[in-house]
């Protein structure tokens, strides 16, 4: 996979893991396919509504059609749970592309292997509004949206380990943990 292409989903800075995923719905078990599958439903169900009146997924439905998300400053932040990126990529979303994460959320997205937490120097938040097509090229790290394409920070080293699937399977992919 080189490009991953769709409708953005557009959030501000400072969005904290219970918006991401509000702690009522932590008792979830992610392992758990039918549970991983309501995990996602409720992917940012802790937005406000009067800031975010379309839903990243739409009421009675268990996936986004946001393979993207477009955010601001300090993504992430809050209490240090893994279920966030996870119920982001159960419902769909594949990269979250911020000016800047908290370092607990980007650590859960590169350990879980779930999304591509990447990062751009330019304010794409207030320049891609929900629903804009953007196309994300991952072998050059950019992505492009109204015609206009913007450079990511590379991912460098935790980028295989994305690819893997994770911390886990990376491990022993490249032999460092031996395969059951």
């Amino acid at each position: 996979m080189s490009t991953i292409s769709g409708p953005a989903y557009v959030v501000g800075d400072n969005i904290d893991t219970d918006q991401i995923i509000p702690a009522q719905y932590l008792m979830l078990v992610p392992t758990v396919p039918g549970e991983l599958r309501k995990l996602g439903s409720y992917a940012f169900s802790g937005l406000p509504d009067a800031l975010y009146p379309k839903r990243f997924v739409a009421p009675g439905e268990e996936t986004a059609g946001y393979p993207i998300v477009v955010a601001g400053r300090n993504f992430g932040c809050g209490s240090s749970r893994e279920h966030a990126p996870i119920a982001l990529a159960a419902a769909g979303c594949r990269i979250v592309i911020a000016e800047s994460y908290a370092r607990i959320f980007f650590r859960n997205s590169v350990s879980t292997g779930v999304l591509f937490p990447y990062e751009c120097a330019e304010r794409l938040c207030e320049q891609i509004r929900t629903g804009d097509p953007v196309e994300v090229d991952l072998l050059n790290e950019t992505i492009s949206a109204g015609g206009v394409r913007h450079r990511l920070k590379s991912l460098g080293d935790v980028r295989p380990v994305i690819e893997a699937g994770g911390l886990f399977q990376y491990a022993r992919k490249t032999g460092m943990v031996a395969t059951p």
